[in-house]
């Protein structure tokens, strides 16, 4: 299922729970009942309550695209130390050379292909990326270059190795989801209590009132999917994607 459709689901459901009890509970309310005797400190603690828990949301959310965009950054900073070690071993032999863009072209397309995948599914990195990675390195590492010309190039390109293979634990520490279980179950709750509040107020059946119901509580379920689409990096709808690998080697994105 697409995750705009259970977002749309999501708002929809939530809108009619809250308009479906808005109207059941204002059926239950007797004829002489005042809607301005609501005491002061209640519309103070609905309003606090709303403020707070809007403060939490908009924390929460900024956690997550942090962690999104450390995600989008450990993956440039891999593509671009991958490209770096391309680029510099052209002042090695052809046959070296060669050895060597065919085991960065191997690794980055199991990168954005089969591991790709499998951070969007399981939320780890692959052994499979691991051993090409590890390749490359052997690669690089087992040549000894044969003039001080090679030799300066010698040490950079095993630091962009390195580069790469630090840019690559970062992104296999970001794979997953970064929100825990207790933050999502105080995000559920303060959500429930929020739209909970709306009734505390003797909310009654005018199309005003029904129309800011819904729309309030439509706009807690679309930030609550927002977090949960951005929380997962490589995962679901706002994720980080294989732009910078494709960018620097767009032969593989064929």
């Amino acid at each position: 299922m697409s995750e705009w459709l259970v977002l749309a689901l999501a708002m929809a459901a939530a809108c009619a729970v809250v308009l479906t009890i808005a109207v059941i509970n204002n059926r239950r309310v007797g004829e002489d009942d005042d809607p301005t005797e609501t005491p002061d400190v209640m519309e103070y603690m609905t309003m606090m309550i709303g403020v707070v828990y809007a403060i939490v949301l908009g924390l929460a959310i900024a956690g997550v695209w942090e962690g999104r965009g450390a995600a989008q950054e450990s993956v440039r900073r891999e593509a671009q130390a991958l490209h770096e070690v391309v680029v510099r071993s052209e002042v090695w032999p052809d046959g070296v050379r060669r050895r060597i863009t065919a085991d960065v072209d191997a690794y980055v397309r199991h990168v954005v292909g089969p591991e790709w995948r499998a951070m969007a599914e399981r939320g780890e990195v692959t052994a499979e990326g691991d051993a090409l990675l590890h390749r490359v390195r052997r690669t690089v590492a087992a040549y000894r270059p044969a003039d001080a010309h090679e030799a300066e190039a010698y040490q950079p390109l095993v630091d962009q190795v390195a580069a790469a293979d630090d840019a690559r634990s970062a992104r296999a520490d970001t794979a997953g989801e970064t929100m825990p279980g207790v933050v999502w179950f105080g995000l559920v709750t303060g959500a429930l209590t929020a739209v909970g509040l709306i009734f505390a107020l003797q909310i009654r059946r005018t199309f005003r009132e029904l129309l800011l119901a819904g729309l309030y509580s439509a706009l807690i379920a679309f930030l609550l999917f927002l977090i949960w689409a951005i929380d997962a990096p490589f995962g679901r709808g706002v994720s980080a994607t294989t732009e910078p690998f494709l960018h620097h080697f767009p032969h593989l994105g064929d």
